[in-house]
């Protein structure tokens, strides 16, 4: 019911926000001779901080038409790969010039945590230059009917292997965040069966792997609510008219809800700025937080089952680092991960998975190889910071370049590594 009400209130702002456009377009009209003044700027900075607030964000567009390659500019193109009712795959296909050595095949797998796959538009950025880069790009859950059936934990890893297998042989893999946990039960799934196509290598960035290391405000939420609570208080049905009506779905909207309450005094802040900015006619400023924020408030719905399964296996149980974590009802085995080479990312100041619960799968892959693992804590960088920023690009993705070309199962078509980690 209250997934109905959310969508009751957000029809009955349309006509506020219809007046609200109007009269930013009449101020903002350079014909109108208030436009240029401080009266005529603080009406259309309330008009869009107004319709900015209460507006439905739709899903955004990677927009990414380029790449530098070999300091030369290329076009890319996107297209789709692989399909299946709640995730395509994507391909950045970059027009490279025929005979050259083909780069590494790098699969993102995106985090299913509330916001879109876009929210990574600057790791696939940052990465392109490197490598032939592949996306997950889940559904909106609301958006696929319930004809369509379920998609839980078990759906996710199986997906992941089905993708991993599409690829074909010498496919790194990059975990962001939340994916960090289904990925590392496909490798060590893949490697128990003796999968010729598990990953050459994985990259696990800032991943709840073990969150009774240094646990978090959202570690701490999920163990002393219980599953109960979240079942009874976060499971809605997706109202009509919507593709998915009657669906059970954990509601985009509310991981935003928790999202912003984590770090309310900032969004205001930020928020006020804006205004601010609108007011004073500073454009780059505002231009900024409308790009961060068309971003940040897009959200999709997640399947209940997917949702529950992941609160109570990940946060609750733990059921990976005590190795009771089982798949479609096998025990998942993570030391039969020998040939997978792991690398683990974290921030310093995270607040979302904290210190070492990502290092945390160095300890379950006990059978790898010293020689095949590496771990990076990068300092100065929260959650966001660890696959994006000046940071990521300058410290985190030539160390997973240089990992990944160390990795190459086809090592006469590796190139020489790109940067050097220095010891950390």
């Amino acid at each position: 019911m209250f997934y109905q009400l959310y969508e009751l209130n957000h029809a009955a702002l349309q006509p506020a926000r219809a007046f609200a456009d109007a009269m930013h377009a009449l101020y903002s009209n350079p014909l109108n001779p208030f436009s240029g003044t401080v009266w005529g700027r603080s009406v259309t900075a309330t008009a869009e901080l107004f319709e900015r607030s209460t507006r439905h964000y739709g899903k955004p567009e990677f927009g990414l038409h380029t790449t530098k390659v070999d300091w030369a500019t290329v076009d890319v193109a996107e297209r789709v790969v692989w399909s299946r009712p709640f995730c395509r795959l994507l391909n950045f296909h970059r027009d490279l010039p025929a005979g050259r050595r083909p780069d590494p095949k790098l699969l993102i797998v995106a985090p299913m945590s509330g916001h879109y796959a876009t929210l990574l538009r600057g790791t696939v950025e940052t990465m392109l230059p490197h490598a032939d880069v592949y996306i997950t790009d889940w559904t909106d859950a609301r958006m696929v009917p319930a004809s369509d059936g379920c998609f839980d934990f078990d759906d996710y890893v199986d997906y992941v292997i089905d993708m991993l297998n599409t690829l074909g042989p010498d496919t790194h893999v990059m975990a962001v965040c939340q994916p960090s946990v289904p990925v590392l039960v496909a490798a060590a799934v893949m490697e128990q069966r003796g999968d010729p196509l598990a990953p050459a290598s994985m990259t696990l960035m800032g991943g709840p792997i073990d969150t009774r290391r240094s646990p978090t405000a959202v570690n701490v939420l999920a163990e002393e609510k219980g599953l109960e609570w979240f079942r009874d208080n976060a499971i809605m049905e997706v109202p009509w008219p919507a593709p998915g009506f009657g669906r059970k779905v954990y509601p985009g909207f509310l991981q935003l809800s928790g999202f912003m309450s984590m770090n309310l005094d900032r969004h205001m802040i930020a928020h006020k700025d804006f205004f601010m900015h609108l007011v004073k006619d500073d454009g780059d400023s505002a231009e900024k937080h409308r790009d961060f924020y068309d971003e940040y408030l897009a959200v999709m719905d997640l399947t209940a089952e997917f949702y529950l399964q992941t609160v109570d296996s990940v946060f609750i149980s733990h059921s990976l680092p005590k190795g009771e974590m089982r798949h479609r009802g096998k025990l998942v085995d993570t030391g039969a991960i020998r040939n997978v080479a792991l690398f683990t990312v974290e921030g310093e100041n995270d607040d979302i998975s904290g210190l070492g619960q990502t290092q945390a799968a160095h300890d379950l892959c006990v059978n790898l190889p010293d020689s095949r693992r590496a771990h990076y804590m990068q300092p100065r960088v929260g959650h966001y910071g660890v696959f994006n920023g000046s940071r990521f690009r300058a410290e985190i993705a030539p160390r997973i370049m240089d990992f990944i070309a160390s990795n190459r199962q086809d090592a006469a078509a590796a190139k020489p590594r790109l940067v050097r980690s220095r010891p950390s």
